[in-house]
């Protein structure tokens, strides 16, 4: 029966190849489309390794025509613009697919309204954007290093901070490394007098504190106005910068704009306990583009996608078979905060919260899980 099924997933990042694995181990005869512009996973974790050289691009680009071989999946070479018929259609630039289930998992979209973002370099935006700030360190003599990160207003838990604080810390070794950390000063801002009070208390503590011990200075606690080509202004005063590294928060793809799907007040699909978007049918999101239930601290990382593929994929085979899907998925942040040989793991449950301290075993701990993942699609 389930040789009829055609599945369409958007997307070829983390959470969408991680649907494509869960679906196929559960039904090895639904027919799989996946819909992205190119046959490649970009590796966004190891970007921080980049401006150091310890990673380059060819590194961190996967090509994915083997994996999808292996996985019996059609790659439709496309952007998508919106749907129809209650997302049974979607429209793409290659033309429409027809399908009986679909999966939302392209990705998020960072917001840059604030007036003269285009002087920041905002990291997470991909492999380009960590060769420009490689390329730049290079070319500087010295000067100010500002790095910082925002939410999104209507949503807070829509943020990235994580890899920004890797890029501080890895930036600050890197110039140590050099033997030109003197002729630098960093900064580090935001408009949060707690940054990275998702990963928790003891985390901000921590951060805050490593921020000193290394001569960072910090800029807390008022929102931002504007950046400038040298300088960053805030409403509690401005700061000169020579080099301006910033992550805005996210909210959901433009196409989401085309479409009748249900969204969240900071323009995510509004996504139930099992994944799907409300108020459809047969339609489920995974990872950045999804606004979940949960705690306010739940990350927007590779690992939690990786949890609501599982979650999404058996509902959606449950669906299609007739049955009520059921299945939720557990909410757990794992992080190691890298700074280039070192790293401190900070791991948060909804029963725990865990920080251990630096260490060279969690940097190796981090690059042996890129290999061990990269696996799985090489």
């Amino acid at each position: 029966m389930s040789a009829a099924h055609h599945i369409t997933v958007v997307g070829a990042g983390f959470g969408a190849l991680s649907t494509v694995r869960e679906i196929r181990q559960r039904d090895p005869h639904a027919h799989i489309t996946l819909v992205a512009p190119r046959a490649e996973l970009h590796y966004l974790p190891g970007i921080i390794w980049i401006p150091s050289g310890l990673r380059t691009r060819e590194q961190l680009v996967v090509p994915l025509a083997p994996f999808f071989a292996r996985m019996k999946v059609q790659h439709v070479a496309a952007e998508v613009t919106g749907l129809r018929d209650g997302g049974r259609v979607v429209l793409t630039t290659a033309g429409e697919l027809h399908n009986d289930a679909l999966v939302i998992a392209s990705g998020g979209r960072f917001i840059k309204k604030l007036p003269g973002i285009e002087h920041a370099i905002t990291p997470c935006e991909g492999i380009a954007a960590a060769e420009r700030i490689r390329d730049r360190l290079r070319t500087m003599t010295g000067g100010t290093i500002a790095v910082g990160f925002a939410g999104n207003p209507h949503e807070p838990s829509a943020v990235r901070g994580g890899p920004m604080f890797e890029f501080l810390f890895g930036i600050d070794e890197q110039l140590k490394r050099e033997g030109r950390r003197n002729q630098f000063d960093i900064v580090f801002f935001n408009p949060s007098a707690e940054p990275g009070n998702r990963l928790g208390p003891k985390a901000v503590k921590h951060l805050l504190a490593e921020m000193a011990r290394r001569g960072i200075s910090t800029r807390l606690g008022h929102k931002l106005v504007r950046f400038e080509a040298d300088r960053v202004v805030t409403e509690g005063g401005s700061f000169p910068a020579d080099l301006i590294l910033f992550m805005p928060g996210m909210t959901g793809n433009a196409w989401f704009d085309q479409t009748a799907l249900a969204r969240s007040p900071g323009g995510l699909l509004q996504a139930d306990a099992q994944c799907r978007v409300q108020g459809t049918q047969h339609v489920y999101v995974v990872g950045d583009s999804g606004s979940f239930p949960g705690p306010d601290w739940m990350p927007k990382q590779a690992h939690m996608a990786d949890l609501q593929a599982a979650a999404a994929a058996d509902n959606l085979l449950k669906g299609l078979r007739g049955e009520t899907p059921t299945t939720t998925f557990k909410v757990e942040l794992i992080c190691i905060i890298d700074a280039i040989d070192h790293g401190t793991l900070v791991f948060r449950n909804t029963r725990r919260q865990i920080i251990l301290p630096s260490s060279r075993l969690f940097h190796w701990a981090k690059r042996f899980f890129e290999g061990a993942y990269l696996r799985k699609y090489r």
